[in-house]
């Protein structure tokens, strides 16, 4: 059966709610996969969302490794200032230790799912791991916020959701599978009007702007169906990575598989978006 690795942080109801949704979808048949491992970046104790985290991880009886990167930072008597690609010392011998206490496992994908530490090249390197991006392929770089403000600012009409492959250089891993979708049109005009009216003084970077909330909650929407329809593709052969590489059921390199109708149908169904 295929093999998936699950990273995360465990930081927030988020985490939690995405393994349910991945788990519940493996249970209905619908990911035709299982849930190897799951490894989280902090241990027992740390944290209490993190704790509820891994009681969950538990309750269905997944194989759980737990290793503090806090803890394996302060063990560090000297923090050298020696780095590849941006990351010190220490952190790459943080993921190290990581893939020799998951040498046991052979996952055939690995999912970032909020899991809050870049990934070195080794690690990068060893498995096929994906990430989500709020933005469509070609789109703004950044953390959501920055991506809805670069839309804002472009005067966009469009934007989306990918899953990317991770690699040592941030958010620029090739689009593995992706959807988009429109922000212009309706219910969008009726506030890039208004945005477009208001004086430049009062044109701030907080999360309160009314285009900026409704851009996110498009977004957002899409988030946790993109993230599932990715596993069932892979898990069902149409979509495989193979030596840095993208490619569709027949094998042939693609820049991306296109699950824009299938995502926007359940976005529909579910949130009548």
């Amino acid at each position: 059966m295929y093999q998936l690795g699950w990273f995360s942080t465990g930081r927030d109801k988020a985490a939690r709610e995405l393994l349910q949704v991945a788990q519940s979808s493996i249970e209905r048949g619908e990911i035709e996969a299982e849930i190897a491992f799951v490894f989280c970046n902090q241990e027992s104790g740390e944290a209490e969302e993190s704790d509820l985290f891994l009681k969950l991880v538990d309750d269905y009886h997944i194989p759980v490794v737990a290793f503090s990167y806090q803890k394996f930072k302060a063990r560090k008597s000297v923090i050298s200032s020696c780095q590849e690609g941006g990351l010190p010392q220490w952190r790459l011998d943080y993921d190290r230790e990581v893939m020799r206490r998951l040498r046991d496992f052979h996952p055939d994908l690995c999912v970032l799912a909020g899991y809050m530490l870049i990934v070195g090249r080794e690690m990068c390197q060893r498995y096929n791991m994906i990430n989500l991006h709020p933005a469509a392929p070609g789109g703004p770089k950044g953390t959501w916020q920055e991506v809805i403000w670069q839309l804002i600012d472009s005067r966009a009409k469009e934007t989306g959701v990918m899953m990317h492959l991770v690699t040592p250089e941030l958010d620029e891993g090739p689009p593995v599978t992706y959807c988009a979708f429109p922000i212009r049109g309706k219910p969008f005009d009726r506030y890039w009007r208004e945005w477009e009216k208001l004086p430049s003084s009062s044109k701030g970077r907080g999360e309160t702007a009314l285009l900026f909330k409704l851009i996110r909650k498009y977004g957002l929407a899409r988030e946790f169906p993109l993230i599932i329809s990715t596993l069932k593709a892979f898990s069902q052969g149409k979509v495989s990575i193979a030596a840095g590489k993208v490619a569709d059921s027949t094998g042939k390199p693609i820049e991306g598989y296109n699950l824009t109708d299938e995502i926007n149908k359940l976005v529909e169904e579910v949130y009548r978006l």
